[in-house]
């Protein structure tokens, strides 16, 4: 059976594989985990109460395990294991700064608190390995050295770039307004999103290009062309003042000239994309979260597509094959759902990693998957919600629901990644007051970047 992810994405998450799990740690077993509180009753907490929870508990994550020397947002962490990693990512770092954002609305910790973590953040972002503006991937948090994601991605990544800048924008627009320190820390934020050279990453074509390396040149040739995750990466390139990209590269490269339509239908909803490789059910659903996080989809139409149908319609179709539940898992249905990339269980009950979706269903639950669909999807999310509340003595731990669990077992694989603990906090807070949406969208530059390409959106 042809799988349905797409190639280029495939065949990232197998080298993240190789390199996430040949670098040890202790691995979640396929055993039960004992209730902290057993034998009481799980309390009749409201939606708001219950969505705090989930984000307060998440936003840990990013507040408590983050390493230490940079303040940025770890690439995993497993509770579990006797050494906390070093490594951390450009991209998840990006989404917990929306999270920090998040945390001082919320009560969680103070303005001020806030400002001295995004310094320590900003400092270690400004002398950390840079290729032509962009960050890497991966980098070590003590020394801001490029640790390579595989061999020949050691430079830079334009896409985790855009994911990091997303979050820089969405702080500059927050402390603008300031007093004096906090207006210093909008404007560091406002230079190191605008030093990345978006243009050398066309290599002079109508498109932009995923990596560049002073080892290996443009060897991996990764076009972002075709529906995935990606959008933010040209809004983000087409707002830069200075190295700013054309509306063709846009169009030729992202939309492949109207190419990027697609007139398949599934569970009665139109997907209007052509998934990359997923053309049939969708693609994981992460693609409908990582641009989203500030980039606001409400309203937001180019000449092809409008991507809050888009986005609600690929949530829906990943909640309804889930209700069908084709392959029998159990547990599958209204209550459980959502297929996103994440942790895994191989064969032998080990920990692994796959990019779940309808096309590759392995039986593994993400919650992610259905809480940072929260805006899109809101009663189904919140049925999904209160299943995975009902089983917090398994799954909820001390930085939010854990990754990924097999309903029905009792396997969990209770460990975190950056890049899916970051949407649940941010997306449950868009849903609740549209806090990060309403940043990003009033950035003067970002309205340049989509009135360039053409767009209409709200702001």
């Amino acid at each position: 059976m042809p799988k349905i992810i797409a190639k280029r994405y495939l065949f990232l998450c197998s080298l993240f594989f190789w390199i996430v799990f040949s670098c040890g740690g202790d691995e979640p077993m396929d055993i039960p985990i004992p209730d902290p509180n057993p034998g009481i009753p799980i309390p009749d907490l409201s939606d708001d109460e219950l969505l705090e929870l989930t984000q307060e508990s998440t936003f840990n994550y990013f507040w408590d395990y983050a390493e230490p020397n940079s303040g940025a947002a770890r690439e995993r962490f497993h509770p579990g294991s006797s050494t906390l990693d070093q490594v951390v990512t450009s991209g998840g770092t990006g989404f917990g700064l929306m999270a920090i954002l998040t945390g001082i609305e919320r009560n969680f910790i103070s303005r001020q608190e806030a400002v001295e973590r995004f310094e320590k953040i900003f400092g270690f972002l400004e002398n950390a390995d840079r290729f032509h503006g962009a960050w890497p991937h991966w980098m070590n948090g003590e020394t801001g050295k490029v640790v390579p994601f595989s061999p020949q991605d050691d430079g830079g990544d334009l896409v985790e770039t855009a994911f990091l800048c997303q979050g820089l924008i969405c702080v500059k627009e927050y402390f603008k307004d300031g007093n004096e320190r906090e207006k210093l820390l909008a404007e560091l934020a406002d230079q190191l999103w605008k030093g990345v050279e978006w243009d050398w990453y066309t290599q002079g074509q109508d498109a932009l290009y995923w990596h560049w390396s002073p080892n290996h040149n443009f060897a991996m040739n990764f076009k972002l062309s075709g529906y995935n995750e990606v959008l933010i990466t040209y809004v983000m390139a087409a707002a830069s003042p200075d190295h700013t990209i054309s509306k063709k590269a846009y169009t030729s490269g992202w939309a492949i000239d109207g190419g990027i339509k697609s007139d398949r239908i599934a569970y009665g909803q139109p997907l209007l994309v052509k998934h990359n490789g997923a053309e049939t059910y969708g693609g994981p659903l992460f693609w409908a979260h990582y641009s989203y996080l500030g980039l606001n989809p409400n309203g937001l139409q180019d000449e092809f597509v409008n991507y809050w149908d888009v986005n609600v319609n690929h949530s829906k179709i990943n909640y309804q094959y889930c209700v069908q539940n084709p392959k029998n898992y159990m547990d599958y249905g209204k209550d459980c759902w959502g297929l996103t990339a994440s942790y895994s269980r191989n064969p032998d009950g080990s920990i692994g990693y796959a990019a779940h979706a309808p096309g590759n269903d392995l039986g593994i639950i993400s919650p992610t998957a259905a809480l940072s669909s929260m805006p899109y999807t809101p009663a189904e999310s919140l049925r999904a919600l209160r299943y995975f509340y009902s089983h917090r003595e398994k799954l909820l731990g001390p930085a939010g629901f854990y990754d990924a669990f097999k309903p029905g077992s009792s396997w969990v694989a209770d460990a975190y990644l950056a890049i899916d603990q970051g949407p649940i906090i941010v997306m449950i807070e868009n849903y609740r007051t549209g806090l990060l949406w309403n940043l990003f969208m009033q950035n003067e530059e970002v309205q340049n970047g989509l009135d360039k390409l053409g767009f209409s959106y709200s702001n």
